[in-house]
């Protein structure tokens, strides 16, 4: 039952068309740009083409797995041809499960609550919390921050050395850093844990809409990201891999959809005959827009070209780090050094700022959106930093003074969306700021820095 499906113009890719990129937004300082979206890292702008895909369908919108009538038997062969295009866009293998969820942290709880009981989870504390936390009731071991991707192999062979090699263990690792960009051994992460009995999780929220992620080629168990990174809005998330760990566990929601069969006892209790399918997890009325929204983007994604798409990001990249390099006043975060590949994800300090001050100067004086804190990644962060949890403080240098220590940091971030103009405001800003400061006043609000809708103090 064909869908109207929009066509992908590659005379205008790369950038990829993404939604808002028209929009303007008002400075304080006076009159409106257009907005510099810089936080992809949070959640991407999405596609034109994934709207337009979304749109024609739905006026054929209807329920899934529930209907004997046209609409809903449309929408469930919708639902399903979705499932069959996530599949390929991993390079999943025949006998690999994809099971959609809400996002990537939905993904990787449903698979903490699927492991046997006796499992050995390892872990980076480099990890997002995403994938930091879900273990709790797993004996956890938290692996330190390795300082190249040679170490970080060897801290994890070393950890699995010692773990019960007869148990059941699980290593998380991410695919590329939401902190840093850097991408990750996970081709050789995957092989020492597997000659160590393990089995391995990739975090690729940030790797899938960046990089080709193929589950066979780089040999992990499986695969978790969000669709509101990949450039597909309205809330779901895949979980891709193994079978066995997920048909033997118990549904992650009892519900409609999970089950078979369900019948009375004669004791008055009910039997349940669950799904052995990934239908065992995706309990209640599955969010139909939001998977189409996805398997829409993987499909845009894959026609574009990835290797023309990386090709372009990278140039970003090197465009990014040269313009930063330039202001001795930022330094850019790093785990494996500036030799390190990395995707369009970069964080920084400015020497005397408050990251929160810079961050919110950026947005009110030149209309760029980027992102300052710690980044759902907090250890990662404080490593990086050498600081301690403290707050911030109020808007301005950092606690201390000029020189002192930043408690936080500024990410920008970027990808297939993002034109030439948007990186070069960014990068003219950033210098300006520090060269002459900020020309407006900003004040703590909610524990936030927001500009003074007061008296102006414009300093130059």
């Amino acid at each position: 039952m064909p869908v109207p499906t929009a066509a992908l113009d590659s005379s205008v890719c790369p950038p990829l068309p993404v939604l808002g990129q028209n929009v303007t937004v008002p400075l304080v300082t006076g009159g409106e740009v257009t907005y510099a979206a810089l936080d992809y890292a949070a959640s991407a702008p999405a596609l034109q083409r994934v709207w337009d895909d979304v749109a024609a369908y739905a006026p054929y919108y209807g329920s899934v797995h529930r209907g004997a009538g046209y609409l809903s038997q449309l929408s469930t062969d919708l639902f399903e041809n979705s499932r069959r295009t996530v599949a390929e866009f991993l390079g999943c293998r025949a006998e690999d499960q994809v099971v959609f969820t809400r996002s990537t942290t939905d993904s990787l709880n449903l698979l903490a609550a699927a492991i046997p009981a006796d499992c050995q989870v390892f872990v980076y504390e480099t990890e997002h919390h995403a994938s930091l936390l879900p273990w709790r009731d797993a004996q956890v071991t938290y692996l330190n921050a390795p300082r190249t991707p040679a170490q970080a192999v060897e801290t994890l062979e070393r950890a699995l050395a010692g773990r019960d090699p007869y148990g059941p263990a699980l290593v998380c690792v991410t695919g590329a850093s939401n902190v840093t960009g850097e991408l990750w051994p996970v081709k050789e992460l995957a092989a020492a844990a597997h000659a160590h009995g393990a089995r391995i999780v990739l975090d690729a929220a940030q790797l899938a809409p960046h990089h080709p992620v193929d589950i066979a080629e780089l040999d992990v168990d499986w695969v978790a990201f969000s669709g509101h990174k990949l450039y597909a809005p309205f809330g779901s998330g895949v979980l891709a891999g193994r079978a066995d760990w997920l048909r033997a566990a118990e549904p992650y929601l009892a519900g409609g959809g999970a089950s078979r069969k369900v019948a009375r006892r004669a004791d008055g209790g009910v039997d349940v005959d669950w799904h052995t399918t990934a239908a065992r997890h995706e309990a209640g009325s599955p969010n139909v827009i939001g998977v189409y929204s996805i398997a829409s983007a993987c499909k845009a994604l894959t026609e574009a070209g990835f290797e023309g798409l990386v090709a372009r990001e990278q140039e970003l990249v090197a465009r990014v780090r040269e313009g930063l390099a330039e202001v001795p006043e930022v330094q850019v975060l790093s785990l494996f050094g500036d030799d390190a590949p990395r995707v369009g994800v970069i964080s920084f300090v400015v020497r005397g700022w408050n990251s929160s001050h810079f961050a919110a100067a950026l947005s009110a004086e030149y209309g760029i959106g980027v992102r300052d804190g710690l980044f759902c990644a907090h250890p990662l962060v404080r490593t990086l930093l050498g600081s301690d949890p403290r707050d911030p403080g109020e808007c301005g240098a950092p606690e201390g003074g000029p020189g002192e220590r930043s408690l936080n940091a500024i990410r920008v971030s970027f990808g297939a969306g993002t034109p030439d103009e948007h990186i070069d405001r960014f990068l003219g800003a950033v210098s300006e700021l520090v060269r002459e400061g900020a020309r407006w006043n900003y004040r703590t609000e909610d524990g936030r820095c927001v500009p003074d809708r007061g008296e102006a103090a414009q300093v130059r």
